[in-house]
């Protein structure tokens, strides 16, 4: 596989599966891997949407973790999934993943409404005028809602997703009321939710939530996941997450 300049190939240690990094750019974090645990219910034969795939970690980590038919990552950065697109190819996963280069906000010109069973998303976490602005372009893009909101990742998962389709995203906990609000706005009704904390003490750091499209109310708090043990190790259940253990 040909690199780029200040690129490299990252062992991800679960399957034999690997992906492309650019260094000076934005790497994936904790959050998409345990999203990836999270949303492993995803049904059997399934075509799933990830949006906002950036590096394409999510979509590479959960054809290993179900066993979903299809799954289409988008991502608006050109270059980015220009780059995701050849992680594909060397995890040999080209009849299980295509990437897309669109905005989310014109995917109804892409695919039918109604049409995807399940959708995965990581968006950026800031609002537009906060946070850091001196960040490089595509780290700026990664971390901000500059070309997309909450709200329009939301409101077009409620539009491609069939009937009782499920929603599945990573996010920041201060922002959750939000989430709620939004969420149930366009009737993808909060199902379980999930508080992640670095350590026992410690407030949480993200939240993993659940949605189903036109499900009736009933919201289950799961316990939280704890990241590091008072020896500042990975607890066993991370250990688990990251195949460690």
């Amino acid at each position: 596989m040909q690199l780029k300049e200040n690129e490299r190939i990252d062992d991800l240690e679960y399957k034999g599966l690997k992906i492309i990094q650019n260094k000076n750019g934005f790497c994936f974090g904790i959050d998409s891997v345990l999203l990836s645990d999270f949303a492993k219910d995803i049904r059997n034969n399934s075509i799933v949407l990830d949006l906002g795939t950036g590096t394409g970690i999510l979509s590479i980590l959960l054809t290993a973790k179900t066993n979903l038919k299809k799954i289409y990552g988008i991502d608006i950065q050109e270059d980015v999934i220009e780059m995701a697109k050849r992680s594909v190819v060397l995890n040999r996963l080209e009849d299980k993943i295509e990437m897309l280069h669109n905005n989310v906000k014109e995917l109804e010109t892409v695919f039918e409404k109604n049409s995807i069973d399940s959708i995965v998303t990581n968006p950026p976490y800031k609002k537009r005028n906060t946070g850091k602005t001196n960040e490089a372009e595509n780290k700026f893009i990664a971390r901000h809602e500059v070309s997309a909101t909450l709200e329009d990742f939301i409101s077009i998962s409620f539009s491609l997703l069939k009937d009782k389709g499920n929603f599945y995203m990573v996010h920041r906990p201060e922002r959750l009321a939000e989430i709620i609000v939004t969420l149930k706005k366009y009737k993808l009704e909060p199902k379980k939710i999930r508080f992640v904390h670095s350590t026992y003490e410690e407030e949480p750091k993200l939240v993993l939530i659940k949605a189903v499209k036109n499900a009736k109310e009933f919201l289950k708090v799961e316990k939280p996941l704890i990241v590091y043990d008072n020896k500042g190790q990975y607890t066993e259940e991370i250990l688990k997450i990251y195949n460690k253990n």
